[in-house]
């Protein structure tokens, strides 16, 4: 009788792989698979659902570290804390869309000050005194 699938071998064991290496990927695929099971979101779920989810979500953590990391090595620092997340974030323009909403806890503000508090240049003060003359 003809088995179906792929023969291993006589009597030989395959070794078991997680969905997570098959696919080439560090997050979890199967707690993924099981959250999205246990949120009831639909009735039935398709097997590329979770892998699909799960590449989406380790894309977007790669890019916020990646641009994190940077803001890190630019203030001199050796460790991510969350206010390099919240520059990377912010300096960002597509990021900064997808977590408008989004407060990062002791991620601090961007440094800005508005053009009207800035102190007037010497140069043009002098200007406008000569003018009132």
């Amino acid at each position: 009788m003809a088995g179906r699938g792929k023969s291993v071998g006589a009597g030989a064991v395959k070794k078991a792989q997680s969905r997570s290496s098959k696919a080439g990927l560090q997050f979890p695929v199967g707690r993924i698979a099981r959250f999205l099971k246990a949120g009831k979101y639909a009735e039935r779920l398709g097997g590329g659902a979770p892998v699909y989810l799960a590449a989406v979500l380790e894309y977007l953590a790669a890019e916020v570290l990646e641009l994190a990391g940077n803001a890190a090595r630019d203030n001199k620092k050796t460790r991510i804390v969350p206010r390099h997340i919240q520059l990377a974030v912010r300096n960002d323009e597509e990021l900064s869309k997808l977590l408008g909403d989004v407060t990062i806890a002791n991620g601090g503000v961007m440094p800005n000050i508005h053009s009207t508090l800035l102190p007037k240049r010497a140069g043009a003060s002098k200007d406008a005194r000569a003018d009132d003359d």
